[in-house]
């Protein structure tokens, strides 16, 4: 699998993508923390640019199917390495309108890139290999990240803000010319698309699977305890950031967050055959709402990190976790229709709750909103904990 150069092109794209990706994002927050006092304003801009991103994701996944893998992602690319060029004129000017057209043009980019990323690595390997080239290419993923924020910290400290995005649109380039060098056969890709499309089903006929197994409902509503997290993730940086007087701060929480989540990913493969995937599951749900209470002590650096790295080690468990359940619970008819729904789940609960956040940052502020939702979490695995507990018992009951 080593000796495939696609493979690398891909690995080393993902990488230097994610590098970009994650020098913006520590750039965006200093520029809102600047620009915008409100949260709730802050909250509304991630939000266009994730709408732009939905709004256009049927269709992306539908271009993907039909057209050349390599071909969407070289689209996509450029369009991303534009939208930086839009940045760069906001931070000229200091207009968050400028900012707002770079948010959209460059979740429109990933909305077609990392599916046509996605759908090309099927095509690059056996499909013995595949399950493995997934694992190293999230770890690849979570490495960029790691890499990316730590960078961004510090090049704040000893840079402009513009320079930082110049270092993302010098990444986004390289991504740029070494996806040229892409040569993937995809005559399989368009053989499955073709059959997909005489083979008609609704995507309505996934409701009835999710309702019929109640696992499977139940852990789908666990998932909102994280996305509580992850909705209100970069505002609640960017109030720590302030709450500390820290810009290096930022890059230390992503740093520890990620660093945690690899460890929580290699963790979970350990202890998988030995301890109930439902038990790791409520632990790990347990461990989020945990660490958003110690985030009511977001003035200490050391609690914060620690923090961060509890919750990146709990979400590290409990993603795969979950994953895990769905893929042995919902039959493989459904797979497709089944992570669609979730995907466009996961997408709307988080807008929700990155709005929500961005509300009561200004009413209640930070320490008072992770207490809140701290508690929420708690309250929504003690409820499915129990139901759980009482199935089993039931279960049992009806055994004897």
């Amino acid at each position: 699998m080593w000796k495939n150069r696609n493979i690398w092109i891909l690995l080393t794209g993902e990488f230097i993508a994610g590098l970009g990706l994650w020098l913006g994002v520590i750039g965006n927050l200093e520029f809102m923390q600047a620009k915008l006092p409100s949260d709730f304003l802050k909250s509304l801009l991630l939000a266009g640019g994730l709408l732009a991103g939905i709004a256009v994701g049927p269709y992306a996944g539908r271009l993907t199917d039909q057209s050349s893998k390599k071909k969407v992602m070289l689209i996509a690319g450029f369009v991303r390495a534009v939208s930086v060029v839009f940045m760069l004129i906001a931070i000229a000017t200091g207009s968050i309108w400028w900012m707002v057209v770079f948010l959209v043009l460059l979740q429109i980019s990933a909305a077609f890139y990392f599916p046509a990323l996605q759908a090309a690595l099927p095509l690059v390997v056996a499909d013995k290999d595949l399950l493995r080239l997934n694992g190293v290419h999230m770890n690849v993923s979570t490495l960029s990240r790691i890499i990316g924020t730590a960078l961004a910290g510090l090049l704040l400290v000893i840079m402009p803000l513009s320079m930082l995005y110049v270092s993302s649109l010098a990444a986004y380039i390289g991504l740029f010319i070494l996806t040229f060098f892409l040569d993937i056969d995809e005559s399989k890709g368009m053989q499955q698309a073709m059959k997909s499309t005489l083979e008609q089903t609704s995507f309505k006929d996934v409701f009835p699977i999710i309702k019929g197994l109640p696992i499977v409902s139940m852990t789908l509503i666990m998932t909102l305890v994280p996305v509580l997290f992850l909705g209100s993730f970069n505002l609640m940086v960017i109030n720590i950031s302030e709450i500390q007087d820290s810009s290096a701060i930022k890059g230390w929480i992503y740093t520890a967050e990620g660093t945690s989540f690899m460890v929580g990913a290699l963790f979970i493969k350990q202890i998988s055959d030995k301890v109930s995937p439902y038990i790791i599951l409520f632990a790990c749900s347990f461990m989020v709402g945990l660490s958003q209470f110690l985030l009511y002590l977001a003035e200490l650096p050391v609690v914060t990190i620690a923090a961060f790295l509890l919750f990146g080690f709990s979400v590290g468990c409990f993603f795969p976790t979950a994953a895990t359940i769905f893929q042995t619970s919902v039959p493989k008819d459904f797979h497709g229709r089944f992570f669609s729904f979730r995907n466009m789940l996961d997408r709307i609960s988080f807008q929700i709750v990155l709005l929500i956040s961005g509300f009561l940052l200004d009413m209640i502020g930070l320490q008072l909103m992770c207490v809140l939702f701290g508690g929420l979490s708690i309250i929504i695995t003690t409820i499915f904990y129990t139901r759980y507990k009482h199935t089993q018992t039931r279960t049992v009951q009806q055994e004897k």
